[in-house]
């Protein structure tokens, strides 16, 4: 298992270059990595094995699967498999397929990696790839979208390769355990270097107009998986190091709060998408015990919902014309899978992350969900023309089947009082929509958003992870 796992690791890089070489076998090789991954995960999390490889012991180098990776690895396979598809259906050109494979793999090894360093690089070839996807129609906004994603992330990946150097100066060793003991100085720029990647709290205002000014293929695989690779490491720190337990605690319920409630005042339905990724990533990010399977609740939903909001007319709510049965059942599924509606695998995986909560934290995003029914709302209420079909909904559909299937992954949630609770918070949340707050006019007109208000809102969650830390640690 040990060999396969190196094995596994490299292999989508070898397949995304020859993608390039031999244009004809594009497409089948971007298929085989995601089947890969698919079959790899399945047999971690089956089997439940668990183990660790030293690759440079000296520097505490080495790579770490468990149940956990397994999880994320999934996510990363389906949404990957559900966008290659897309992108058969669309004609994608080889090189969309290499930058795909090639961020496949590096992503993959964000989910085995089990040090600073091995991270740093994997983010930066992601950073990279996903760059060059975001700027794949090759005109003017599509290359500023993704010029400002590269500025922003290479420059907190900077912040975090000095937090990376002085964790090893200090302790001798790059492994996650090592931050145990490392300065606070150390510990926040690494943090704000991965919270930002991941889209959390102030830090992640990058994510909405990047997420719905990228195609939709793109967007998918943003919102699925690429954002994930920023909060996987933090979770596997926060079970390494208990000083890290508030920093969780407050920036995951601050990123579900934030994404609600500006998500509330969005008409554009790729703008609601991000924001709902916003505020998805802080469940992901608090529920250590349920992190996995609700970064595949989230992974596959979002990237249904995405894929799919690229066959529609317009974008605006509202005035989106009728649409095929089959893009209308993709939309609905998904977005009740996030709402967690019991029956679709939202709704374990919520439940599984709120058990684990303290009481006030569990009713605060108890309340919280009623703002992310509200937020979905309009998507289940687009016309339908009747039980039309429409091959282009085949990677949607398949995900949205994943939804109904993976159900079955936390069967212990199925209780009366948690069905009923989470009945009653969709019918809450649907009456406050459709009885008032739909004629709401005000919007959001994102001045946070600006490239200069971002680079200032890092300095803020520096300031705030600071003071935090600095309490403490003693």
């Amino acid at each position: 298992m040990v060999n396969f796992t190196v094995i596994f690791i490299f292999l989508p890089f070898l397949l995304g270059f020859i993608a390039y070489l031999l244009p004809k076998t594009d497409r089948f090789l971007a298929t085989a990595a995601s089947l890969l991954s698919i079959i790899f995960s399945a047999v971690v999390l089956i089997t439940r094995q668990e183990f660790n490889l030293v690759l440079m012991g000296n520097f505490g180098v080495s790579l770490t699967v468990d149940n956990l990776s397994g999880y994320f690895i999934l996510t990363n396979g389906l949404v990957t498999l559900a966008v290659a598809i897309y992108g058969w259906l669309k004609s994608k050109t080889p090189y969309f397929y290499t930058q795909l494979t090639i961020l496949h793999g590096s992503v993959n090894s964000v989910f085995c990696c089990a040090d600073f360093i091995t991270l740093y690089v994997a983010l930066e070839v992601i950073g990279i790839a996903t760059f060059l996807l975001i700027s794949y129609p090759r005109h003017n906004r599509s290359i500023w979208i993704g010029l400002r994603y590269l500025l922003l992330s290479n420059t907190v990946m900077l912040f975090y390769l000095v937090g990376a150097v002085l964790v090893f100066q200090s302790q001798g060793s790059f492994a996650f355990a090592a931050l145990q003991n490392a300065s606070v100085e150390a510990m926040v720029l690494i943090l704000l270097g991965l919270l930002t990647k991941g889209g959390i709290f102030l830090s992640g205002m990058w994510l909405p107009l990047t997420h719905a000014e990228s195609e939709s293929p793109v967007s998918a695989t943003l919102s699925g998986i690429v954002v994930k690779t920023g909060i996987f490491p933090i979770i596997r720190c926060a079970q390494m190091v208990e000083e890290l337990a508030p920093i969780v605690e407050i920036f995951s319920t601050g990123t579900v709060t934030l994404g609600v409630v500006l998500g509330m005042f969005c008409t554009d339905i790729k703008r609601i998408f991000a924001f709902s990724t916003i505020s998805q990533l802080g469940y992901v990010l608090i529920g250590s015990e349920g992190a996995g399977i609700y970064a595949l609740a989230h992974g596959v939903a979002k990237a249904g919902l995405f894929l799919t909001s690229g066959s529609l007319a317009t974008r605006q709510i509202g005035s989106i014309p009728p649409i095929s049965f089959s893009n209308w059942l993709v939309l609905a599924v998904c977005s009740l899978s996030i709402m967690g509606l019991p029956g679709l695998v939202g709704f374990g995986a919520k439940e599984l992350v709120l058990a684990h909560l303290p009481q006030w934290q569990n009713w605060w995003l108890n309340l919280c969900s009623i703002g992310t029914v509200i937020i979905l709302c309009p998507v289940l209420l687009i016309p339908c023309q009747g039980k039309t079909l429409e091959k282009e909904s085949s990677p949607g559909l398949f995900l949205a089947a994943v939804t109904v299937i993976a159900s079955l992954l936390y069967p212990h949630a199925y209780k009366w009082d948690k069905i009923i609770k989470t009945v009653a918070t969709i019918a809450l949340g649907l009456g406050i929509y459709y009885r008032g707050w739909r004629r709401w006019q005000w919007q959001y007109n994102s001045p946070l958003e600006q490239l200069e208000n971002l680079l200032s809102l890092l300095t803020i969650v520096a300031v705030l992870l600071f003071t935090i830390l600095a309490y403490e640690l003693p």
